[in-house]
């Protein structure tokens, strides 16, 4: 479990975790941003390692992110299976500012450790660039639309 400040996060278990990502998510991306639910939620899903964020206080839950390992995340990243793919961070507008977002990226980070992965990958939206620079990521590669967004693609290695 990660913390900071008066935000935790924890791998999803069981079904009320895993209800409440998708829950965050469907509030940040479908209804926030008006990426379609079925572009939302997709195959990777299933086999994914979901992070959840709460408040400390009360459990509420306050944003998620998942991390893709294996062929999933090679698709995403260019073939490299020692390269996982961060994905799905979503922050509830009322929990923006307190720390939750980069709780999730460390947290996602430590997951990718503890299965032996190189590095992390993901996609991000250009308005985000600079909070996942100040992480660590470095963008690569141009411009691309996902969900009529636009993104690049970033990386960041978890040795040194």
């Amino acid at each position: 479990m990660t913390a900071a400040g008066g935000v935790s996060c924890r791998v999803a278990e069981g079904r009320a975790d895993l209800d409440a990502c998708f829950a965050v998510r469907k509030e940040v991306f479908v209804a926030e941003q008006g990426v379609p639910e079925d572009l939302e939620y997709d195959e990777y899903d299933a086999g994914a390692v979901h992070v959840l964020a709460v408040r400390r206080e009360d459990g509420a839950p306050l944003g998620t992110g998942r991390l893709l390992t294996g062929e999933a995340a090679a698709v995403k990243n260019g073939g490299d299976a020692t390269v996982g793919a961060l994905g799905r961070l979503a922050v509830l507008r009322s929990a923006r500012g307190l720390g939750a977002g980069a709780a999730l990226v460390r947290a996602i980070e430590d997951a990718a450790r503890e299965r032996g992965l190189a590095a992390v990958d993901l996609h991000a939206q250009t308005q985000a660039l600079g909070f996942y620079e100040r992480l660590g990521y470095v963008a690569y590669g141009p411009e691309f639309p996902d969900a009529g967004i636009p993104h690049r693609a970033m990386r960041k290695s978890l040795h040194g």
